[in-house]
């Protein structure tokens, strides 16, 4: 089996070279992010270069997506000007800058979330029809109680070194994670991947775009509402999930994906490299943020 060629900054210098016509706009690697090779060309572009063929794949599909996204939603959805292959069989695409920070630099503000509902309620418009002819695959949704099950043990380590109070954890019951399963015929497509690095956020709040559409699923909606739980927090979260016009369940099984899920990624880097642990620990308290909705809602199994 042949090995993907690696690409070097002369790859992309050249690269972007030829794209440009401006001499050498300047390159250097983007370091956020995984699954592509990312590199800023300019002050004005970013180059994504696909390292093997299952990611050439996905990256062809995104640029179809976004494209069939970006009249649903009200922020910026990245523009390619330029796309092709770099390498035999190997995919990039140069997109034009969004201009502002990220959710990990700038706290979303009332506006923002407002942007935040836009988007979730854009992505329930864009049909399984359409994203099925894109060859968006389907993505089945996950067991709350199996992920509740890895937390519990995730917790005792993290008790152990004083980082989390598992008990905790006792909020969310075997019958409470049966009640918030995902529910037939609620699939509708889902970024897959709303981290705070992939939000676009200025520096008044408001959510000025959405990277990295390669993940792209029909699935479970509470995935982007758990996403956005562990990027910008519970509140702001599950306000813009209501404001889209989700209810108590969809909202709860995000909130409860995300606080599984913070927990176990806290416990899984204790024993890798410390410039890890901040960020984990971030997202674990956002996630554990106390919110109105979980005191007040009772469950029924008519719920929407």
């Amino acid at each position: 089996m042949t090995q993907a060629p690696t690409p070097t900054a002369d790859t992309v210098r050249r690269l972007a070279h030829s794209l440009l016509k401006n001499g050498d706009p300047g390159v250097r690697p983007v370091t956020e992010g995984e699954g592509h090779s990312t590199w800023w060309v300019g002050a004005r572009h970013v180059l994504r270069l696909a390292p093997d063929r299952d990611a050439a794949l996905r990256q062809r599909r995104e640029l179809r997506l976004r494209d069939v996204v970006r009249p649903h939603v009200p922020v910026a959805v990245p523009t390619s000007v330029a796309h092709g292959e770099w390498a035999p069989g190997l995919t990039y695409t140069l997109d034009t800058l969004v201009p502002g920070g990220t959710a990990e630099e700038h706290d979303v503000s009332a506006v923002g979330e407002a942007d935040l509902a836009g988007l979730l309620g854009g992505l329930r418009e864009v049909t399984a029809r359409q994203a099925e002819s894109l060859g968006v695959p389907r993505a089945a949704p996950r067991s709350l109680e199996a992920l509740r099950r890895m937390a519990v043990q995730a917790a005792e380590r993290l008790a152990a070194a004083d980082e989390f109070d598992a008990a905790r954890l006792a909020q969310l019951t075997p019958p409470g994670a049966a009640q918030l399963a995902s529910q037939p015929g609620t699939a509708v497509l889902v970024h897959h991947r709303l981290r705070g690095e992939h939000l676009v956020v200025s520096a008044d709040g408001r959510v000025r775009g959405v990277l990295d559409w390669t993940a792209a699923v029909l699935g479970d909606p509470a995935e982007d509402i758990g996403g956005l739980v562990l990027a910008v927090g519970s509140g702001a979260a599950v306000r813009a999930a209501t404001l889209a016009g989700y209810g108590p369940r969809p909202c709860l099984r995000g909130l409860w994906l995300a606080r599984c899920e913070s927990v176990i990624r806290l416990a899984d880097r204790l024993d890798g490299p410390p410039a890890a642990l901040p960020l984990a620990r971030t997202r674990l308290k956002r996630a554990w943020e106390a919110i109105l909705l979980e005191r007040v809602t009772e469950l029924r199994e008519d719920d929407e």
